[in-house]
C-alpha cells in the first residue's frame, strides 16, 4: 500500500516542546525576586510527580529546569541609592499628562500590573541614570516622560 493512504497517528503531528525561553542578558534580582525564585523552586521540588500524566511530568520538570537554572544564575544587585532611576529603584513618571509609578526590578520578578517591570524593558531603558525633575526621551519624543520622584523598592 502506498504511504500516502496511510493513517498517520496523532502524535507525529504535535508541535514540539521546547525549553521555557531564559530572557537574554543579566539575571538581575532584587532580594524580593532572590527570595521568590528559592521559594519557586522549592515548592517545585516538593511536588511529586507520580501521580501525573506523562505530559504533566514532562511539563513540570521542564518548568523546574527553568527556574533552577535561574536560580544557578542570579546576580542579587546592591540595594540603590534612590538618586537617580536605577534597577530597585521606584520611579513616579508623567507620561501624557498621566502620572504613573512603577518599579524596576528583574525580569522574573516583572509584574507590569503588580507595578513592577523589568529592567531591560523599553519604558526602564529610557529611564535609567535620569534624576528627579529631567525629562527623558521615549518612543522617538523627545522629552516624553518627566520623571518625578524616586525611591528605593520596598522589597517586602
Amino acid at each position: 500500500m502506498s504511504v500516502a493512504f496511510r493513517r498517520e497517528s496523532d502524535d507525529e503531528h504535535m508541535e514540539p516542546k521546547f525549553e521555557l525561553p531564559i530572557p537574554p542578558g543579566p539575571n538581575w534580582v532584587t532580594a524580593r525576586g532572590l527570595r521568590l525564585t528559592q521559594e519557586q523552586v522549592a515548592a517545585l521540588e516538593a511536588v511529586v510527580t507520580d501521580g501525573m500524566t506523562e505530559e504533566e511530568a514532562k511539563k513540570h520538570k521542564r518548568l523546574l529546569r527553568y527556574w533552577r537554572t535561574r536560580l544557578a544564575t542570579v546576580e542579587l544587585r546592591p540595594v540603590a541609592d534612590g538618586e537617580a532611576v536605577t534597577f530597585g529603584t521606584r520611579v513616579t513618571y508623567r507620561l501624557n499628562r498621566q502620572e504613573k509609578t512603577v518599579a524596576i526590578v528583574g525580569d522574573d520578578e516583572a509584574d507590569p500590573h503588580d507595578g513592577r517591570i523589568s529592567f531591560s524593558a523599553p519604558l526602564a531603558r529610557a529611564m535609567m541614570d535620569a534624576e528627579a525633575g529631567e525629562a527623558v526621551d521615549f518612543a522617538g519624543k523627545d522629552g516624553a516622560i518627566e520623571i518625578v520622584a524616586i525611591a528605593v523598592v520596598d522589597e517586602a
